[in-house]
């Protein structure tokens, strides 16, 4: 396979990742992740096949805390809309993981890969059967003693999934790259590497605002209970734990680290146009944050209406993936530029 055929592979198989978050995230939102209380890699693929199997399938529900502490009077019909969000998250992520082994094990086979992409490919798909056992993990935390899965967990699973779209992302554009970067585009490289950390503190922080349902409190602007820093910020001992299972904490801390993500990634776009990036990148890039701003918005101010929040979180998804094609831009062409020569 040519260096272009696998750098569009690589950028289908981000979308496909980006995708996969997204579909978690609305399985969070319609509080549908609990609702397979197995994991099975194999047979889990076909959902249940007649009123038999869909009432096991529902036995099941009915024995956890979520069903009898918050959904006592569901019926079959509703737990057949919850169980839909949550076998289409399961089974997308199988054919993702499919989309990086089968042509993953059949370049390592046939030597498609140089050795600077080579142990990234590995890396992916070794992280991608990471990602099923982790999300197992997370979701082993809800089915008992709670009536959600760990935001701890959720947050890890959240994480690994941006490490696998960051690699994606980034191997695709080493291959698809033509040229290298004028010479002034080091100096925005510094300021997209702390813009990258930014972007991904602030789609974590929103990780815990979703894991403790965090959005559904101070739904106003800019001000929460009418103050700059809210009531309760320090509620809970010892004072670090704060930010992660202090509702009031984790909603403030997402709040701020937004404003700082639109201050330092519209000065990333503005230092990428002075250095001669293209117009679709530094235009892109703002318009994505201030479109991103103003979802978050919506999503906050009008309770959290699922396809809002959802926008969101795919928004998030679709600035990370920007931003790190900023900081490529930057760091010039990698170290598979020259894929044919290296391949020889």
């Amino acid at each position: 396979m040519s260096r272009v055929g696998i750098g569009r592979w690589l950028a289908v198989w981000a979308v496909m990742v980006a995708l996969t978050v997204v579909i978690g995230g609305v399985t969070r939102l319609t509080e549908s992740g609990l609702s397979i209380t197995e994991w099975r890699p194999i047979s889990g693929v076909l959902p249940p096949i007649g009123a038999a199997a869909w009432e096991a399938e529902f036995a099941k529900y009915r024995q956890i805390p979520e069903f009898q502490l918050e959904a006592p009077n569901m019926t079959l019909a509703g737990f057949k809309r919850i169980f839909f969000w949550e076998y289409l998250h399961r089974l997308w992520a199988r054919v993702v993981g499919l989309a990086i082994a089968i042509p993953g094990l059949l370049g390592l086979a046939r030597g498609w890969f140089p050795p600077p992409i080579r142990g990234r490919i590995i890396a992916m798909g070794f992280l991608t059967l990471g990602q099923g056992a982790l999300g197992w993990y997370m979701v082993r935390s809800g089915l008992s003693g709670r009536t959600d899965v760990s935001q701890y967990r959720l947050a890890a699973h959240l994480g690994l999934a941006l490490v696998l779209f960051m690699t994606a992302v980034w191997t695709a554009a080493d291959l698809l790259r033509k040229r290298p970067a004028p010479a002034g585009a080091g100096r925005v490289g510094a300021l997209a590497m702390g813009t990258l950390v930014v972007v991904l503190l602030t789609i974590m922080a929103g990780a815990f605002v979703a894991g403790t349902n965090a959005g559904k409190i101070y739904n106003e602007f800019p001000l929460m209970g009418g103050r700059i820093v809210p009531a309760g910020y320090l509620r809970l001992e010892p004072w670090w734990i704060n930010p992660f299972a202090n509702v009031i904490a984790i909603q403030f801390n997402h709040r701020v680290l937004a404003v700082v993500a639109v201050v330092v990634v519209a000065l990333l776009g503005w230092r990428l146009r002075q250095a001669g990036a293209p117009v679709l990148l530094w235009a892109g890039l703002v318009g994505v944050v201030v479109t991103q701003f103003l979802l978050g918005l919506v999503t906050l101010l009008w309770w959290v209406p699922v396809p809002a929040a959802a926008l969101h979180q795919a928004g998030a998804v679709l600035l990370l993936g920007v931003v790190v094609l900023a900081l490529h831009w930057g760091r010039g062409p990698g170290p598979v530029l020259d894929f044919e020569s290296r391949r020889r």
